[in-house]
């Protein structure tokens, strides 16, 4: 269950959006499940605007949506969204590319070469 992102039909708690450990992949944000996904894009913030694209699949967030990180349907490229701020496009040319750079961030703090993190007793704990 901790590794599920999307719980059984029965199971699902409205209250609960994004899955994640707080702090992890990225400070405040969480990877989506399926269901999150598909609420999230179907009520973008920035949505209804040019400020969206309908090709924009968000799979990384905080809890309001408000920021996050999606994949370009068209070319697969991986971008970043915050209200208020403009959107990147292209910060990672794959998915493969985003998940190269987690590993070697996870890396990096196994190896206590990450300024903001730290392994105690198995776990990742955030200064």
């Amino acid at each position: 269950m901790q590794n599920n992102l999307d719980l059984p039909e029965e199971d699902v708690d409205d209250d609960v959006m994004c899955c994640g450990l707080d702090g992890f992949p990225d400070e405040g944000s969480f990877f989506l499940g399926i269901r999150a996904m598909e609420r999230l894009y179907a009520n973008h913030p920035l949505s209804g605007g040019s400020e969206w694209r309908e090709e924009w699949i968000p799979f990384q967030s905080d809890r309001d949506g408000w920021m996050g990180q999606f994949i370009d349907a068209r070319d697969g490229r991986i971008g970043r969204w915050f209200v208020g701020a403009p959107t990147v496009t292209g910060e990672y040319a794959s998915l493969a590319h985003y998940f190269d750079s987690v590993a070697e961030m996870l890396t990096r703090i196994g190896a206590g070469d990450y300024p903001v993190c730290s392994v105690a007793e198995g776990r990742l704990v955030w200064s």
